[in-house]
């Protein structure tokens, strides 16, 4: 037998069922597209967290491919009962062999479904802080004051105290005054100073107060409320301001001037 004719004869006996578990396979693509678009949309009109919304059609666009791929192999004589058996012990080897992922997308699921924080929210865990800018199943992205990023795996979160400060961030700004029999200028003057900085929250008001005491200053400390995304420069604006608008009403910032005389002191060298 010639080659020609052992391929048209491979042709004649299998080409039906390869074309059949062909069309079965593109068939399945588009119908896992168009599933997943159509789930996408659902749940967006549903408000569903957007982790969650990739992992449900993610699983959907999985589940139809797999039944996809198993008709394609019955189309094709392949028993699929020995199939699936193999499936299920390779997963479980699999299982055991990607633990830390497992363990991740465990507790990415966790994150979803209890939502300790939110993306755009200010938070601060394991030693880090920064502005949640994605939360996927495996890891949870923070944009860090620097600008850099901040990669958590979710499995390090789980279990952590964090400290979720929102969508705002209180300041804490202080400086010091010299003692004074009265500090109400100074103290409405940083008042004034905050209040008019369009970066500061009107709600919560800020609170402003002194903060310590000492033999030579006083401290006073101004405590507004700014976005997240406004504390680098609502901070350097208000102290610059502070500076200058207490320069230009005479009033001082500092320890107060001391004068140190020395009574009874030896007798200067004479100059020669």
């Amino acid at each position: 037998m010639t080659a020609l004719e052992l391929v048209t004869d491979l042709l004649i006996r299998y080409g039906f069922q390869v074309f059949g578990a062909a069309v079965i396979l593109v068939a399945g693509v588009l119908v896992a597209r168009w599933t997943g678009r159509l789930t996408n949309g659902w749940l967006e009109r549903q408000n569903t967290e957007p982790p969650l919304r990739v992992l449900m059609v993610r699983a959907l666009r999985v589940v139809v491919m797999l039944f996809a791929l198993v008709l394609a192999l019955d189309k094709l004589g392949f028993q699929i009962a020995p199939l699936v058996a193999g499936i299920g012990v390779a997963g479980l080897g699999i299982g055991f062999a990607m633990q830390g992922v497992l363990s991740n997308l465990i507790a990415g699921l966790t994150i979803i479904f209890t939502k300790p924080f939110r993306v755009g929210e200010h938070v601060s865990m394991l030693g880090v802080q920064g502005v949640v800018t994605s939360i996927d199943l495996s890891s949870t992205v923070l944009l860090h004051g620097d600008r850099s990023r901040v990669v958590i795996p979710n499995r390090k979160i789980v279990g952590e105290i964090r400290h979720n400060f929102g969508a705002v961030r209180q300041l804490h700004l202080t400086f010091t005054v010299p003692p004074s029999r009265s500090l109400a200028p100074a103290l409405a003057l940083t008042a004034e100073i905050v209040r008019a900085n369009s970066r500061v929250l009107k709600d919560p008001a800020p609170q402003i107060g002194v903060m310590d005491v000492t033999d030579a200053t006083v401290k006073i400390g101004a405590h507004p409320w700014v976005g997240v995304d406004d504390i680098g420069a609502a901070e350097s604006e208000l102290y610059r301001a502070i500076v200058e608008e207490f320069c230009a009403r005479g009033l001082s910032i500092g320890p107060a001037t001391r004068e140190v005389r020395v009574l009874n002191g030896p007798p200067a060298a004479a100059v020669v």
